[in-house]
């Protein structure tokens, strides 16, 4: 005969304020099977969970029923406090009269006879609990890090420093992301690529890292701990055993292609490094503009007309490091855990046609401006129009390109331009004093460290207007564009005559975010950001375990945040990857082969990919259960036809019994 024990907390006034406390545990103490029943003012508490371990011991309890708030705040601390007391911890209930009750009712009677029902129902269910016991499973103790930007190479360094071995994966040639095209960082107008550079060496040069450059995940398989990982090598038709990136062949290559380092302001030829100071520091050559691929694919088909031929980086290269023989291979690697840091792309600023993006030269991004006003820039850091050439004198800026605006489905703030169109005001009175600077904005978000001083300063010491309110049109006039808007805070309309019109675009997920999510089986939003278990006690975690996400992947972070986030999931990666071995949680799905009839159904709903096919010692192909993987979401529960799974701790029996219970039966 179970001795079940009933603690009900006031949470403060959270439950106590709304619930007669007092009455649910006085109907408790004659509920069938409850031995004791009392209340806390704070059951969480180090006092509250004493008076829990202390009641076990005295009145001999054998289950619990703690009616609180919700299990996915303090179940496993109360978990862990029946534990210290002797109990099996699956052999506890929590009732949450909190989230269920409380916070949904005003009324007392009516909040207080429903939070007796939840407890009623919670010491029906408790009494058929059974006990459970985790089990114990290996681990590859090693780490990957998909994307190479200043998020992935934090994450990276720090795993490697605790000393295990890390593979990071970047799909361009060069790891860097988007730190790597940004001239000078706000606040503090310090050069970005002094900061980020030694940090990009550091992993080219730390023997715990393997770094693979111009890579893409294709495949995830496994489960937390023990993951098999297949990874696309893209050709580069250069072997870097032989190349000491000497850089003769990409001078010598005559095939010119826009740059998408410098956002098409610039060129680069079919072999090419991104920028100066890339890691690895070694060319690859663009198969799809490069002569003399283009000429061996016409060769197998001879179709059209015969394009030029030309083998002049082969001519040049002291080494003779250029292979063609190269092919695209898919490798299969394991890892205990993965750090997803995929980060970012700008808004596609064409969308406002209003702005004239894509059909007047002289309207760029904050980005593009970037590259202008960085040293290793098209431009060698002058900032000149694209259209002639010339240093302009009056440039507009546009805050809100894709950001905070529901026509183009992005209603949230993307967080830094604001602040990164402050830093190009100041620069740019740096680079020409005559510059006239005029900024609309919807408002000012400066919300950082020092954040505010530096958007203050952008406004004092440069003389940049700000003008509140949007630009309705911008057209050209003759070699100008006529910016046309209005002053929100003066109540007219304005308009500005500018050489340069810079549109702050607002931070998205990069291309592939969502791919990446279904590969690793991971949530994304409606906005394709990838999203954490949870936004305040689980930041860097998602529900798959073993996966974690950090950066701009998750949502606009400036490059603080980004570092921090790196860091954090790093820590996560190592504690994990620091345990002998890992514990599974038992509150998971279980088959009954008698019953399964190989149908499958349960296989084509689970979320989580738990479900196998086992064939039986009598030939039957029946479905199984990998309990390393299954999460307990009770889906293939619902969806067996004959009633073959179970849900352990959620059991058929144990959820009727609650019903019959609620019903009086």
């Amino acid at each position: 005969m179970s001795r079940i024990g009933v603690f009900i907390c006031h949470c403060g006034t959270n439950i106590g304020g709304v619930v007669n406390v007092p009455e649910v545990v006085e109907a408790a103490r004659h509920m069938p099977l409850v031995a004791f029943a009392d209340e806390n003012k704070y059951t969480c508490s180090e006092v509250g969970q004493s008076s829990i371990r202390n009641a076990i011991a005295e009145h001999k309890l054998d289950r619990v029923v703690i009616a609180s708030c919700s299990p996915r705040m303090h179940e496993n601390t109360f978990r862990r406090t029946v534990t210290a007391a002797g109990i099996n911890p699956y052999l506890l209930e929590m009732a949450n009269l909190r989230e269920h009750c409380s916070w949904v009712h005003s009324d007392a009677r009516d909040a207080t006879s429903k939070a007796i029902d939840l407890v009623r129902m919670a010491v029906s269910k408790v009494a058929r609990h059974e006990a459970l016991f985790p089990k114990q499973i290996g681990l590859t103790k090693r780490a990957l890090v998909i994307g190479g930007g200043v998020t992935g190479i934090q994450a990276a360094l720090d795993i490697a420093a605790s000393g295990h071995e890390v593979v990071l994966v970047e799909k361009e040639p060069s790891i860097g992301g988007r730190m790597a095209q940004l001239d000078k960082t706000f606040p503090t107008l310090d050069c970005s690529a002094c900061i980020l550079t030694p940090k990009m060496v550091d992993v080219a040069q730390h023997p715990k890292i393997t770094l693979l450059s111009y890579s893409e995940i294709v495949d995830v398989r496994g489960f937390v701990g023990n993951f098999e990982v297949d990874i696309l090598r893209k050709a580069k038709l250069v072997d870097y055993e032989k190349c000491t990136g000497c850089g003769l062949c990409w001078q010598a290559c005559p095939e010119k292609i826009p740059s998408e380092f410098n956002l098409g302001l610039g060129h680069r030829t079919a072999i090419y490094i991104p920028f100066a100071q890339a890691v690895p520091n070694k060319p690859v050559i663009d198969i799809a503009n490069c002569r003399y691929e283009n000429y061996r694919r016409w060769k197998e088909t001879e179709e059209g007309e015969e394009p030029p031929q030309c083998r002049i980086c082969e001519g040049v290269c002291p080494t003779e490091a250029i292979d063609r023989t190269q092919q695209d291979e898919i490798i299969t690697e394991k890892f205990g855990a993965i750090v997803v840091t995929t980060g970012f792309k700008t808004f596609d600023y064409s969308v406002y046609g209003e702005y004239g993006g894509g059909r007047y030269p002289n309207v760029i991004t904050s980005l593009q401006l970037e590259r202008l006003m960085s040293a290793a820039g098209p431009t060698e850091g002058e900032v000149l129009r694209p259209s002639d050439g010339t240093h302009p004198k009056s440039v507009v800026f546009i805050q809100c390109v894709g950001s905070r605006d529901d026509k183009v489905n992005r209603p949230y703030c993307s967080k830094v331009c604001c602040m990164y169109t402050a830093k190009h005001a100041i620069m740019l009175k740096e680079h020409d004093p005559e510059v006239q600077c005029y900024v609309f904005y919807i408002d000012i978000r400066a919300g950082g460290k020092d954040f505010e001083e530096f958007a203050r300063r952008a406004q004092d010491e440069t003389g940049a207007l700000y003008l509140r309110g949007r630009v309705s049109q911008i057209y050209q006039q003759g070699d100008k564009l006529m910016v046309l808007g209005e002053d929100s805070l003066m109540g007219r309309p304005v308009e500005i005559t500018a050489d340069l019109v810079v549109l702050a675009t607002g931070m998205e997920p990069s291309e592939n975010a969502a791919e990446i999510a279904q590969t690793l089986n991971i949530s994304y939003n409606t906005y394709n950001f990838l999203i954490e278990a949870h936004p305040k006690l689980r930041p860097v975690e998602t529900q798959t375990d073993g996966i974690f996400v950090a950066g701009a992947a998750v949502g606009p972070r400036d490059i603080p945040e980004c570092v921090a986030h790196g860091s954090a999931a790093a820590v996560k990666a190592v504690a994990l990857l620091s345990q002998d071995s890992l514990t599974t949680d038992p509150l998971i799905s279980v088959v009954d082969p008698m019953k399964c009839v190989g149908c499958f159904a349960c296989k084509e709903v689970c979320p989580f990919n738990a479900i196998e096919e086992q064939v039986t010692r009598d030939g039957r192909t029946i479905s199984s259960i990998n309990e390393s993987v299954c999460k307990g979401c009770g889906l293939c529960v619902v969806a067996c036809r004959p009633g073959a799974i179970n849900l352990r701790g959620f059991t058929n029996q144990q959820l009727l019994s609650e019903v019959l219970t609620l019903v009086g039966r």
